[in-house]
């Protein structure tokens, strides 16, 4: 183990250290010699009576605590002399019998180790304390505690531009602005023109936020100042305000510069709210972070940009022009988006003949940037699992359920009634949602444990969908109960599988009656929910002012809507029970069925009605 030791950085501290080293060696060299130095002789007990009867004997001091007698003999010799605790009036009486100057010594000895204890904690107490004066008087770490922990990445590395930046076409136009004006603030100033002095970037997570904060300092060439807001909240008052000052200090110091404070949302919620009241240490450093932004101008060079995916939560003095002044919302990628994420995270990936990203990209509606850089990590680790010199069609399958549904599970061993169970239940989800007209199209069946789940059945949209009818909602609700309603057709009971199912179809349909406005009874009116909170940033205080009456009508109305969308799913699982009994004989010879096969198995059930002569139990 190697000890490496810091330079001091100044005279002082070069004064300190050579101080405490001369002092420690001084100390050091006392007890040492105290501890080598010769001794006084000692005698036996017998060998100093005969000394006392022959007057050979000078002085002598009686030292009770350690039942010694020290002195001197007539030749000038020192002595010591250990007698038992008993002898001691008898020895006092022989020293004045033969009038030897005898003393009594009653103090407790201290010795060089005592010394060396009772000093030592002192001086290094002593020094640490001038050290850190020193170091506070000097700028140095003893105060660094209020400075912004700021992070500029590695230099050596090459700079993030939009070229890395896929799916995300409307904000890097909104932020191509800023970086023309890092490039040319003179252009903009002789227009008139004030470029944004705050961008606040908004959407989910995993979108790319940060990755387009460095984008902009990246095509700008300018330092790249990264921060958190949690780094700003500590338990000590005053830190926060201080790393804020420290901050802008640091991105004033070398325009010009981005700042980017990554989850604001920590220190900029809005303020007077929550059970503890407003003064506190959080909205103090939102104060100054106010302050701060209010202080500096665009034209020194300086971009503040800040990402949130809770914008409800913000103080309004944060989004005020002036401040932020721009809001630029980075939300989940579309096809096209994604297809070109796609693009960008297999650029060093070799990919086999079959592989189609269009088809991959089609099969992962809703996910993020950061997903999709996920599954082609997976589907280049299953590659290489297999010892594969290319990632296959098969890599990205293995690759989309793993990250979609969790990771498979095997080792659970189910019974031959669970597996039935389990694959009734699949097929009448599969079933379902291949029956009626506006329900996704159905992708993939499986009765294989991945994650929590004993089995799943994936279902792909059409196409990117951001407006959903009522019928097309009541169709998914009834797609949802359509494991359920197989397993009360089947088998005239139900089982705990569909709790899942349960609570989603709920939340839906309270969805539609209380936000979508999809009630004939209670109208387009939005119905809060009775723990709505204000001071989390969720609704307002309308809940509490639902009355009981309109409650119980939501709640009719949640019932009607999930009763509907489970006597249909019943009806369509009875109509069509043979092909429902074809699915499920399907799922549990092969386990999982895909596209084509799946294809085979349901095949033209939502075009033609059942056969002649079979009733609902698929007898004929």
């Amino acid at each position: 183990m190697s000890l490496h030791l810091r330079r001091p950085r100044d005279r002082r501290e070069w004064w300190i250290v050579a101080g405490c080293v001369v002092a420690l060696a001084l100390l050091t060299g006392w007890a040492v010699r105290a501890v080598t130095a010769p001794g006084p002789t000692e005698l036996r007990l017998d060998e100093f009576e005969q000394r006392l009867r022959d007057g050979g004997v000078a002085t002598a001091t009686i030292v009770n605590s350690s039942s010694t007698v020290e002195g001197e003999l007539r030749d000038g010799t020192s002595y010591v002399v250990v007698f038992p605790e008993a002898y001691g009036e008898r020895l006092t009486t022989e020293l004045l019998r033969a009038d030897v100057p005898a003393d009594a010594d009653n103090s407790v000895p201290t010795t060089a180790s005592d010394i060396i204890f009772g000093i030592l904690p002192t001086i290094m107490i002593v020094g640490v304390f001038v050290w850190f004066v020193l170091r506070m008087s000097a700028g140095g770490k003893a105060i660094a505690f209020g400075r912004a922990r700021t992070r500029s990445g590695d230099e050596t590395e090459a700079p993030v531009t939009f070229a890395d930046v896929a799916g995300a076409d409307e904000a890097v136009g909104e932020l191509q602005e800023v970086v023309e004006f890092l490039r040319d603030p003179e252009r903009f100033a002789q227009l008139g023109a004030r470029v944004p002095k705050g961008v606040l970037l908004v959407g989910p997570p995993g979108t790319g936020k940060t990755l387009l904060a460095r984008a902009v300092a990246g095509e700008a060439g300018a330092p790249f100042f990264s921060i958190s807001g949690s780094d700003f909240v500590e338990m000590f008052v005053g830190v926060g305000a201080s790393r804020v000052r420290d901050l802008f200090r640091q991105a004033l110091a070398k325009p010009p510069a981005i700042v980017f404070i990554d989850e604001i949302d920590a220190v900029g919620r809005h303020r007077g709210a929550g059970v503890g009241g407003g003064h506190d240490e959080r909205e103090q450093t939102l104060n100054q972070l106010l302050v701060q932004m209010d202080g500096f101008d665009a034209q020194q060079g300086v971009v503040l940009i800040a990402a949130t995916n809770r914008v409800d939560v913000l103080d309004p003095a944060l989004l005020r022009p002036g401040r932020f002044d721009r809001q630029v919302v980075v939300d989940a990628p579309d096809r096209a988006g994604r297809l070109a994420i796609l693009d960008v995270h297999t650029r060093g990936t070799p990919l086999a003949d079959d592989v189609s990203l269009d088809v991959v990209a089609r099969r992962t509606p809703g996910l993020t940037g950061a997903d999709l850089a996920s599954i082609v990590n997976e589907a280049a680790i299953a590659a290489a699992r297999r010892a594969g010199t290319t990632v296959s069609a098969a890599d990205f399958r293995h690759a989309v359920d793993r990250v979609t549904s969790g990771t498979e599970r095997p080792s659970r061993v189910l019974s031959d009634a669970e597996r039935q169970v389990i694959a009734v239940h699949e097929a009448g989800h599969a079933l379902v949602a291949h029956v009626l007209p506006l329900a996704d199209e159905v992708h993939r069946i499986s009765i294989v444990a991945r994650g929590s789940s004993l089995g799943h059945t994936v279902l792909l949209p059409p196409d990117d969908q951001h407006l959903h009818g009522r019928r097309e909602l009541e169709d998914r609700m009834a797609v949802v109960l359509g494991g359920r309603a197989a397993e009360e057709v089947v088998f005239g009971e139900i089982t705990t599988g569909a709790a899942d199912d349960i609570m989603r179809v709920t939340q839906l349909a309270r969805s539609m009656v209380t936000e979508f406005g999809m009630s004939d009874k209670l109208g387009p009116q939005r119905i809060a929910a009775a723990d709505d909170a204000p001071f989390l940033g969720r609704g307002s205080t309308q809940g509490a002012a639902t009355s009981e009456d309109t409650a119980a009508r939501v709640d009719d109305e949640v019932g009607r809507l999930i009763d509907e969308a489970r006597a249909r799913a019943i009806s369509v699982v009875e109509t069509y029970r043979v092909t429902l009994d074809a699915v499920v004989a399907a799922l549990l010879e092969q386990d999982t069925l895909v596209d084509d096969d799946l294809a085979a198995v349901l095949g033209t059930a939502s075009l033609e009605s059942p056969a002649e002569g079979t009733n609902h139990d698929g007898e004929r």
